[in-house]
């Protein structure tokens, strides 16, 4: 899985430049762009599937750790920033230079700071948490409100205020992801849960629901996770344990469990 989203992140990189040429030479990027904009939200879920399957099969280890923070910083990281660069960046000049190098430099030192809370066993295997934005969330938020201008600008609706959005948006997703706002890797989410069927039900209506509204409904979801950490210490435990689907914790606090 993790090669899967390394491809994906390469694969974005050169449609990227492809786009850049294109645009360059008089043609038309916008095919190119699209076929990056889904590559990129391709790794995301190569990465949410490497993952989950890890900790299934137990395979978790030091150098799936390191390879899976290789293949990020080229999906999550360079994709990304080129993308936003190329769209909307660059008519900023060198200041748009900055905020790209910017979101860049903070998801290398998020990845970075990860691995070594890992090492030094302060978070791993047994953290429910992770430690400031995830830095594929990062990408499919940037990846989809790409998304959601290019749909826009089709429709001949007015794109200008997107466009100003996103240079503070990436100052903002790079702070978020290098800060110590907890977010829930609902790690405990699994299907043999009290609510599984609810939730199984509730997660494929939402999927379909994405993918019936693909231009705009990621982009709802991703910023929904964004401001789901800000809000999460002002939600009372009962509901963060229902929303995370975190059983065992809900067990230990009721009383419940094997005896």
């Amino acid at each position: 899985m993790t090669a899967g989203n390394l491809f994906c992140g390469f694969a974005a990189v050169l449609n990227i430049l492809d786009a850049v040429i294109a645009q360059r030479g008089g043609g038309n990027p916008a095919e190119n762009i699209h076929v990056a904009i889904w590559f990129i939200l391709g790794a995301c879920i190569f990465d949410l599937l490497d993952g989950r399957l890890a900790r299934l099969g137990g395979n978790e280890s030091a150098f799936g750790r390191e390879f899976d923070s290789l293949a990020d910083i080229v999906s999550f990281g360079v994709a990304p920033a080129l993308l936003a660069f190329h769209i909307v960046l660059r008519d900023f000049d060198r200041y748009g230079l900055l905020i790209a190098f910017v979101y860049l430099a903070c998801g290398a030192l998020r990845l970075a700071r990860f691995n070594c809370l890992a090492a030094n066993n302060e978070a791993g295997n047994g953290s429910k948490d992770f430690e400031g934005f995830p830095i594929p969330a990062a990408a499919g938020l940037i990846a989809s409100i790409t998304l959601l201008m290019l749909w826009l600008d089709a429709g001949q609706k007015t794109i200008g205020p997107w466009k100003y959005a996103l240079p503070p948006l990436m100052l903002f997703l790079s702070f978020m992801m290098f800060s110590r706002v907890k977010y829930p890797s609902f790690k405990a989410v699994n299907w043999r849960t009290r609510r599984s069927i609810p939730k199984f039900i509730a997660t494929i209506v939402v999927l379909i629901f994405t993918a019936m509204n693909y231009e705009w409904m990621p982009a709802m979801l991703f910023v929904a996770y964004l401001l789901y950490g800000l809000v999460r210490p002002l939600i009372s435990n009962a509901w963060r344990r229902e929303i995370e689907s975190d059983e065992e914790e809900e067990e230990a606090a009721t009383g419940g469990g094997p005896a």
